[in-house]
């Protein structure tokens, strides 16, 4: 056999057995026939089998179940001025907060550890959290946790919200607070991707609850436990917690959660919220609020449909629904008193005409929020009337710009499903000069008559872009000829013009790079000194397409808050009922329905380093490995490294190392950064799915991963934290 049919079998043999987890439901193998465009009830939005809730019906058992009364508003000018917080300027052996300090760079000064002497890293200690899928139960777990670090201790959450504090030299569990989340109360996914540390200004050095930790939980309620006994903080809510279902109006368990740490700028916790894609378009609302980090009382919402009425809703009333709601991980800047929120679509991903003006110009968006009035200062959108599920999943980072003139901008990083990453000077949200944003033609006015598409698109043209070129008929892969001519069919029978190829009923769209493309929550991580921007992204197209009222009913595509609402007919991110308009929505990757394997060609998921100085790649490399991937499923077992499907972030250090695991062959590795050569890696016990930190305790620097796994990436489930470090006297 000749080097390249070897080489193409091997790449062939890595595809994909992890790919159920694009579709984040049981994917739909065979597409739904013509659409059945011409059938008159496609205009119909009410289904004959399911009517929408009232907002006002009672909520059910379930909802708010610590039985938390509602909490009163204080006046922004109330809030006390907050302490200098840990995250402000860590020490360099601490990592307090998600993405290490409030500029969410995750990067660490440390440099124990380098290139040269990685390869001699051993496990620590490994701590369960002791939180894993109950027997008999659907397996929803995928913990996405990343720990802090303070002082001798990391805190960190369970896949259910408990809070453990660890030693962080030895993995001793010190305390643990039991949040009593419940399994019905579990979206898509039982994650909890952090914590807050927060340190009082009214609670004296030594009294309880001076430095505490704020967790969100997947039950919609915000915690506040004292950093040193992990008890509740009596003085913060209603017995330490605070109910976020306020004003929401109805939804059921697991429709409305929260997976990641609130930030806290300027002594006000921001908290957003997932909503159940897929469900109906008028879901439970998107707002953004602010409590008092000391009280937890309520401070200002931003609702998008009530933009001037910054206030909790009276009797009666409830924040707008199906506005666009945020579920990445927000990033702020106590200078400048903003927020920085990533925000998804309206409900109803694939269908537009719904939306309110004001929705349109803040969905797949970067907003800039005032944390005490509650005002957006400014906008940056990302896509325009968005019906790819492009929303932004990734957390902004913050830098200092030195442009080649001499001067510094205040800037942010914004990296996006689409590839596309966008600079922004964080006072203004416009893009930087250096690194201008270009609006390109797209596609439109689109397939669906009554829902236009956007003329244009905003490219960011200065930074290389984490993405392939359009697909062809020509690059479609397979494991055999048969395989590929298959999706060569398969690619012929699909609509296909590009990125921005708009929805249609008449037949199935490719959509690429996908919802699962370019960067997720992993995000990013930026080195200060040396301007070099690391990203690893998905190379995962999917295959949809649009179904009328009756076939969505037939389909057995029903809404979560139905009585009738059936788990294996659809849930988030995959198959949605769309409830409240003319269309469901059928989604799958884009694959060979035997094989399991992705129609585009390998690599599947990738790692770049970037300097944003030069606006060039430094290295590109595929990031994951066959050894636990291949067709029907089943791991190969071969250390290729040719790129799998990834979530999760990277870390960069001083030491010229970075550390990142994300992808399906359950493995951590250590990257040159110079080079992007792998000088060390390790079988995790779990998938990996999770971002990495670095810290040290007296001297000794240590790599902590959360190797949780998750269910939609099909990877193995663990509940453990390992932690690695140098043997002892290793230089």
């Amino acid at each position: 056999m000749q080097k390249s049919t070897i080489f193409k079998a091997l790449f062939l043999s890595t595809a994909l057995g992890a790919v159920p987890a694009l579709a984040q439901v049981p994917p739909t193998t065979v597409t739904p026939g013509p659409g059945e465009a011409g059938d008159p009830s496609h205009k119909v939005t009410k289904s004959t089998i399911y009517t929408s809730p009232d907002p006002s019906t009672p909520q059910p058992p379930g909802i708010n179940p610590a039985h938390l009364p509602n909490i009163d508003e204080i006046p922004a000018s109330e809030i006390p001025d907050m302490v200098p917080q840990q995250s402000a300027n860590p020490k360099p052996e601490d990592w307090p907060a998600y993405g290490r300090d409030d500029r969410q760079n995750r990067y660490s000064p440390l440099k124990q550890i380098t290139a040269e002497n990685a390869k001699h890293l051993k496990r620590a200690f490994v701590y369960h959290t002791g939180s894993l899928v109950p027997k008999g139960k659907t397996n929803k777990w995928a913990a996405e946790t990343t720990p802090i670090k303070v002082g001798d201790s990391l805190y960190l959450c369970s896949a259910l919200n408990d809070i453990m504090r660890v030693d962080a030299a030895t993995g001793k569990e010190i305390w643990r607070h039991k949040a009593g989340v419940k399994y019905e109360s579990i979206p898509y996914t039982a994650a909890c991707k952090g914590v807050t540390y927060f340190t009082s200004s009214t609670v004296p050095e030594g009294q309880p609850c001076h430095n505490r930790i704020i967790e969100a939980t997947l039950d919609m309620r915000l915690i506040a436990v004292d950093a040193e006994t992990g008890k509740l903080c009596s003085s913060f809510g209603f017995g330490g917690q605070v109910n976020l279902m306020q004003g929401l109006g109805y939804a059921v368990p697991g429709q409305v959660s929260m997976t990641t740490p609130p930030p806290i700028i300027n002594g006000v916790v921001v908290v957003n919220h997932e909503v159940l894609d897929g469900q109906r378009r008028w879901a439970p609302s998107g707002v953004i609020r602010g409590y008092d980090a000391e009280t937890g009382k309520f401070v200002w919402a931003w609702d998008v449909n009530n933009p001037t009425d910054h206030h909790q809703p009276g009797p009666g009333k409830f924040y707008s629904r199906g506005t666009p709601n945020s579920w990445a991980a927000m990033a702020g800047d106590n200078e400048l008193g903003l927020v920085f929120v990533p925000t998804g679509n309206s409900a109803a991903d694939y269908y537009s005409a719904l939306r309110t003006p004001e929705e349109n110009k803040v969905s797949s968006a970067l907003v800039a929020i005032d944390v005490k009035t509650g005002e957006p200062r400014w906008v940056f959108q990302t896509t325009h009337k968005d019906v790819w599920d492009y929303d932004i999943g990734s957390q902004a980072t913050l830098f200092d710009y030195h442009g080649k003139d001499g001067s510094v901008t205040p800037a942010i990083i914004m990296p996006t499903k689409r590839g596309q990453t966008y600079i922004l000077d964080r006072r203004t949200g416009e893009p930087l000069p250096d690194f201008p944003v270009v609006e390109k033609p797209a596609p439109h006015p689109g397939n669906v008559a009554d829902d236009p598409r956007s003329p244009t698109q905003p490219w960011s043209v200065a930074v290389p872009r984490l993405g392939f070129k359009d697909l062809t008929e020509a690059k479609m892969w397979g494991v055999s000829p048969l395989d590929q001519l298959a999706c060569r069919i398969k690619f012929r029978k699909a609509n296909y013009v590009g990125e921005f190829t708009p929805p249609s009923l008449d037949r199935p769209w490719i959509e690429y790079p996908g919802y699962n493309g370019g960067s997720d929550w992993g995000s990013i991580s930026y080195d200060p000194n040396t301007g070099i921007m690391l990203a690893n992204w998905n190379n995962t197209p999917m295959y949809d397409q649009l179904v009328t009222r009756k076939k969505a009913d037939q389909l057995g595509l029903i809404p979560v808050d139905s009585p009738q609402f059936n788990p294996s007919g659809g849930g988030a991110e995959g198959n949605g009922a769309q409830g409240d308009t003319p269309y469901g929505i059928v989604v799958s990757p884009f694959w060979n329905d035997f094989t399991k394997v992705l129609c585009n060609q390998p690599p599947f998921g990738m790692i770049t380093a970037i300097d944003l100085k030069e606006h060039k790649v430094l290295w590109q490399k595929p990031l994951g490995t066959a050894r636990a991937n291949g067709p029907f499923g089943l791991p190969t077992g071969l250390p290729l490294n040719i790129g799998t499907p990834n979530n999760g972030g990277p870390i960069q250090t001083a030491g010229g190392v970075a550390f990142v695991a994300a992808a399906t062959d359950n493995q951590i590795r250590a990257i040159d950064m110079k080079t992007g050569k792998v000088v060390w890696s390790d079988v995790l016990p779990g998938g990996g799915q999770a971002t990495p930190i670095t810290y040290s305790v007296n001297g000794r620097q240590y790599v902590a991963i959360f190797a949780g796994g998750h269910h939609f990436m099909g990877s193995p489930i663990s509940d453990a934290l390992v932690v690695y470090a140098l043997p002892e006297g290793t230089k």
